[in-house]
């Protein structure tokens, strides 16, 4: 994308607004507007962001044997009223009356609607075990939005629901959803943990939020040095595999948050060389909650031994909006974001330092040309902008890749290229820069 032809309305000072690093820099970089309190546009540089961070929850959903579908953002309010949760959830769910004065609401959640339509097209056990999920965008009317996008009204969610027969086979099924979680949040370049955690309004008896460190984070959280520097790439794990004692090696090394009590028990518990305080943001929460739904909304199926049975669920949820701000709290410097390859906008940025210089020009283009080919997305700065104002919004965006092509360079045959995450810079013919980033990335 060459930058004289792109939308990117980057603001020079902070925005008064602005209370934390993600909202500030989110801002300045043009990725996001406000439109009304608690509720975003996603201009374009954020929107890619979005997409790509939701491309990766998607496939290791996929990848955990979930199936993408999509629920209505409006649901009626009877359901609601038919599992008891309707007067119960509060002022923050969105209550609203349709043209013939139906009950209707802005979903906060999607428990009841997915039960609804499993009770209604599932019959025999033999549809079981079933993983739903989709990425939709909620709205909760929270009191006092704030934050930017880490605590809005409205942002898009990934929740996913789980169906089961038993008790054991709704562990197993939480159990692959506690895994592509942590590979999930892993192939962002984020190092999340797991916590043991209230179940809240959804309800049930077993929970995890998952917590991803960061200086900036809302949230002091003191845990067991191996949960850091300890565990296994979540990579290597099988889902084929019984994922039991993995799920429990996790929930055994000791995690708290800020409460005087918890920390009170974390001092007592674990070994003064094995602690490690620091701060983290909830990016994703799970539930097993057993027939909480399914009970009270007669949703059953024929056993195996032609009786019925009341089916076993959970759910899981992912903060997608959410995540771009974590991220960014956990990633950046003095000068800007500091994008993980995965989730940036662009790989690489190019820049012209003299836009319209024949030579230049020719040098940019042959490289912008070889990087989009060989599937690098590529932000080209072909303005004739001067050169200190280029590099500060490059650094400002953050992208992992800066490729910077002048004419003093070009007459020794030489580029330089930056490394944003280290600020490790080289000088190297074209082709070399090149070969540098294509293997860099691999």
């Amino acid at each position: 994308m060459r930058l004289s032809q792109y939308f990117l309305p980057i603001l020079r000072e902070d925005p008064k607004e602005a209370e934390i690093v993600s909202h500030r820099l989110m801002l300045r970089t043009g990725m996001i507007r406000q439109s009304s309190a608690g509720i975003y546009s996603w201009l374009p540089t954020g929107y890619r962001v979005l997409r790509k961070i939701e491309q990766i929850v998607r496939e290791e959903q996929n990848r955990a044997g979930a199936l993408e579908m999509l629920m209505p953002t409006i649901q009626p309010a009877d359901i609601w009223r038919e599992s008891g949760r309707y007067e119960d959830y509060g002022k923050e769910m969105l209550r609203i009356t349709d043209r013939h004065e139906r009950d209707m609401l802005y979903g906060p959640t999607n428990e009841e609607q997915i039960t609804e339509i499993f009770r209604d097209s599932v019959k025999s056990y033999r549809d079981l075990p079933r993983i739903l999920y989709h990425i939709q965008w909620k709205f909760r009317d929270e009191i006092r939005p704030r934050f930017g996008v880490m605590r809005g009204r409205e942002f898009l969610m990934k929740d996913s629901y789980s169906f089961d027969l038993s008790p054991e086979d709704a562990r197993v099924s939480y159990n692959k959803m506690f895994v592509a979680y942590l590979r999930t949040f892993e192939r962002m370049g984020l190092k999340s943990i797991p916590m043991a955690a209230d179940t809240g309004p959804i309800g049930g008896d077993l929970s995890h939020e998952f917590i991803v460190l960061a200086d900036t984070g809302e949230s002091q959280v003191y845990c067991d040095r191996d949960l850091i520097e300890g565990s296994a790439p979540a990579e290597d794990i099988d889902f084929d595999a019984d994922l039991t004692p993995i799920v429990k090696s996790w929930t055994s090394k000791y995690a708290a948050t800020d409460e005087k009590h918890d920390a009170e028990r974390f001092e007592k518990e674990v070994p003064e060389d094995k602690r490690v305080s620091a701060r983290g943001i909830e990016v994703g929460h799970i539930f097993y909650f057993g027939t909480k739904y399914t009970d009270p909304m007669n949703c059953r199926v024929q056993g195996p031994d032609g009786k019925l049975v009341t089916i076993e669920c959970g759910s899981y949820g992912i903060g997608v909006s959410r995540l771009v701000g974590a991220i960014i709290e956990a990633s950046h410097d003095d000068d800007g974001i500091i994008w993980p390859d995965p989730v940036a906008p662009f790989h690489v940025a190019l820049i012209n330092l003299k836009a319209n210089d024949a030579e230049t020009d020719a040098a940019c283009d042959d490289l912008y040309g070889k990087l989009g080919a060989a599937g690098f997305d590529v932000l080209y700065d072909d303005t004739d902008e001067r050169a200190g104002g280029k590099f500060a919004t490059m650094d400002l965006i953050g992208l992992p890749w800066q490729v910077i092509v002048g004419p003093r360079g070009l007459k020794q045959g030489e580029v330089e290229i930056k490394r944003r995450a280290t600020g490790e810079r080289e000088t190297l013919t074209p082709e070399a820069a090149l070969n540098r980033i294509i293997g860099g990335a691999a």
